[in-house]
């Protein structure tokens, strides 16, 4: 009998849990640990932000969903890993040997690379978590009593630019809504060389798309933006040129900010000799396996990829929903032919499909593979992709109850796009050459 454990319960952590104990005889064990006992769905706290959304429609309690699929749950914080004997340490004081080990932690949001960053002893609110943002909902209520000067963005290595873009469409919708627009100056601040970038060197005229949709709604933007400190109501900007040079210094007086911090791998992962680059993500081969460790796979926020190219500020290469989904169903399969005695040979498809909703209407955007060149590269705007975030957000969410292991992306929206035929792109053969190089451009240093 094998035990596999999944560290971490998020949008990669359940659906792997799920996947696994589909495939697995049920002599194998399946155990999944996480910090929290609730499940959040992350795309939806742009909304919990503005209060479209309360917490109890964005989460749920975890432990009876796992246990009514025969799969068990730990609900404790891991202090270490021993790879080396394949156990794990966990703050409640329990030590667990594995057979297998799937991290899909997410990240460590690293607000401490930036002076008066973050909610938490800082100046600016964050969308990464359903705390932050119900802190930011908190927050915006007393902004919308006494409005002024907003900031909204991301600072220098971010990874995940969406939520940016949709939180400060959304909230100029609002504004609009509550007749408060004319009374709050907005401004995007990112480390994008520029608008549409998104980490993804463009998909499709994503530029021209989103560049065309802060213009008429009168938000101005600074883009190679360095931020170098937040104080109470000021953020110090430094905007670069091509070759990362400052060329302008900017001090901007806000009320209200929201920007999307760097990522960075979580303590107890980084920790591990030889599992991850010099920012703490881990390091995988195309099977999703650990280059020093043959029996730890990983997926997710929490693994390293280079960035698409070169930027004047570094910024990282973001993991959207279908990659993840598709890396989790490779470990899946692999896990399952190994123990069958067979090679390992599942390999995801690194490509990107995101919905972006901006307040009254949407963007979608699609990159196979993500890195490119591609195969297709695609951008598209209206309502109909606001309405197709709801109804994705209901479905994931019910997905997650039900304990389905199905995949979303490939069985409905690849072929809500016409695009199904592609769907089993390869990754990049990049996937499992990452160098140190490579990795401090994703991770800033």
């Amino acid at each position: 009998m094998a035990h596999i454990i999944i560290l971490g319960a998020g949008t990669g952590g359940m659906p792997a849990a799920y996947e696994l104990r589909a495939l697995l005889d049920k002599q194998h064990q399946v155990t999944v640990i996480n910090a929290s006992e609730t499940f959040q769905f992350v795309p939806s706290n742009p909304w919990v932000a503005l209060g479209w959304r309360e917490r109890q429609e964005t989460t749920f309690p975890i432990r009876p969903y796992l246990e009514r699929k025969g799969i068990g749950f730990i609900a404790s914080a891991a202090t270490r890993i021993d790879a080396a004997a394949s156990r794990i340490e966990l703050a409640n004081g329990e030590s667990l040997a594995y057979d297998y080990l799937v991290i899909t932690t997410g990240p460590k949001l690293a607000f401490d690379l930036i002076e008066g960053a973050g909610p938490h002893g800082g100046h600016t609110h964050s969308v990464c978590t359903v705390e932050h943002s119900e802190k930011a909902y908190a927050d915006y209520g007393r902004f919308l009593q006494d409005p002024g000067p907003v900031v909204v963005g991301a600072f220098q290595g971010a990874s995940c630019f969406g939520p940016g873009y949709e939180y400060a469409m959304a909230l100029e919708t609002d504004l609009r809504r509550r007749k408060l627009r004319d009374r709050v100056p907005m401004t995007f601040v990112t480390s994008e060389p520029y608008i549409g970038h998104m980490g993804l060197g463009g998909v499709g005229d994503s530029k021209g798309l989103l560049e065309s949709e802060l213009r008429n709604r009168h938000i101005k933007w600074i883009t190679n933006a360095r931020v170098n400190k937040v104080e109470a109501g000021r953020m110090f900007v430094e905007e670069c040129n091509d070759h990362g040079e400052t060329v302008r210094e900017h001090v901007l007086d806000f009320k209200f900010s929201m920007m999307l911090p760097p990522f960075r791998g979580v303590d107890v992962v980084a920790q591990v000799e030889g599992l991850c680059n010099p920012g703490g993500f881990v390091l995988v081969d195309e099977h999703q396996r650990s280059q020093a460790y043959p029996n730890i796979f990983s997926a997710g926020v929490c693994i390293a990829i280079p960035p698409v190219e070169q930027t004047p500020v570094p910024l990282g290469t973001p993991k959207t929903g279908y990659m993840i989904e598709s890396m989790v169903t490779a470990i899946a399969h692999n896990i399952h032919d190994e123990l069958a005695g067979r090679k390992a040979h599942a390999i995801g498809t690194w490509s990107t499909i995101c919905l972006a909703d901006l307040g009254d209407t949407g963007a979608a955007f699609v990159a196979i593979p993500q890195i490119p060149p591609r195969n297709v590269t695609w951008a598209k705007k209206g309502k109909w992709v606001h309405l197709a975030k709801v109804a994705f957000e209901k479905y994931f969410m019910r997905k997650m109850k039900t304990g389905s292991s199905e995949p979303v992306y490939e069985k409905y929206m690849l072929k809500a796009l016409c695009i199904e035929r592609l769907k089993n792109v390869p990754a990049p053969a990049m996937a499992s050459t990452v160098d140190e190089e490579d990795t401090a451009k994703e991770t800033g240093a």
